[in-house]
């Protein structure tokens, strides 16, 4: 007998998370709380020009992100790289930037937010941070410029 309340009780929840997740829109109430009359997919017109919109014609993504401020462009260069600019702060307590590169050890008294560093190292895409942004840079020295 318990055995037949929990199935019935994981069917009720099941068909009653279906009835809410319905993704495809058809019959949904617009904004207004009326809902939206019940029509057939939408057809092109033969002269519309495509839709900027639709994924069939849009380019493909870029391959790396861009971040907001600018950045590198190019993929990280192999070997050592020294890098000049400005230190920010990252979004996560701990994390600073240089050129789109989140730089990794380091002095700290050298390497704080807004200060002008000129830092030697190795960028380190495959590292793995907990900084959510920029390329990994593992810095092997940094002095203020």
């Amino acid at each position: 007998m318990r055995s037949i309340r929990l199935t019935l009780s994981v069917l009720v929840v099941c068909t009653a998370l279906t009835a809410c997740g319905g993704g495809d829109g058809v019959g949904a109430p617009d904004p207004t709380g009326a809902p939206s009359p019940v029509t057939g997919p939408p057809t092109a017109s033969p002269s519309a020009s495509p839709d900027p919109g639709d994924a069939s014609t849009a380019p493909p993504p870029p391959t790396r992100p861009k971040r907001p401020g600018g950045g590198p462009t190019l993929p990280p260069p192999a070997g050592d790289t020294t890098l000049t600019g400005t230190v920010t702060s990252g979004v996560e307590p701990g994390c600073l930037l240089l050129d789109g590169y989140l730089l990794l050890g380091g002095p700290r008294d050298v390497l704080a937010s807004g200060a002008r560093v000129t830092v030697s190292g190795r960028a380190q895409p495959d590292t793995v941070t907990t900084c959510q942004e920029g390329i990994p840079f593992m810095v092997e020295s940094a002095r203020r410029s």
